[in-house]
């Protein structure tokens, strides 16, 4: 057996296993996921979600919060994988590639805002031109309710014939 070997056999045998792997998505994800995963075992097949409630039973896993522990302990890895990249081991570049996504972040809430306000000042002026023609067509009813009581070829009734 050679060195290579044995390397490759200590990284297979390091990396945790298919239920290990689970339990840290699930615990990433919170109690709300453990109990969709106990009750989507039940639908499949009912020892399935069984067994899920024991091993939470067991764990204490549905008692003492250790789920929000394991995230809040863990809060800048998963702050890492929410902003998409893990440490490339290079702190400089990990600390130039944070600085950037920050600056992307502030930029694109400082474009939606714009954006905001932009759609706003529309919206303003399209209801002021709905009110000015709203005005200017109840003026012009006005106008034209007076003319009718003033344009009237009849004479007006209070003299006697």
């Amino acid at each position: 057996m050679t060195t290579a070997d044995i390397r490759l056999d200590r990284s297979a045998s390091d990396r945790p296993g298919l239920f290990a792997r689970a339990e840290g998505w699930l615990d990433d994800r919170g109690k709300g996921a453990w109990i969709a995963a106990m009750v989507l075992g039940f639908v499949l097949f009912w020892p399935i979600g069984l067994a899920l409630l024991a091993y939470m039973i067991w764990s204490k896993r549905m008692f003492i919060g250790k789920c929000a522990h394991r995230r809040a302990h863990h809060a800048d890895h998963n702050t890492n994988r929410r902003h998409g990249f893990r440490s490339s081991g290079n702190s400089a570049f990990d600390s130039y590639k944070a600085e950037t996504l920050r600056r992307l972040e502030d930029e694109q809430d400082a474009f939606e805002s714009f954006l905001e306000r932009l759609r706003a000042a529309k919206d303003k002026q399209e209801f002021d031109a709905f009110m000015e023609n709203r005005a200017e067509a109840a003026r012009g009813g006005a106008k034209r309710d007076s003319a009718e009581d003033e344009g009237t070829d009849e004479p007006a009734l209070t003299e006697p014939r």
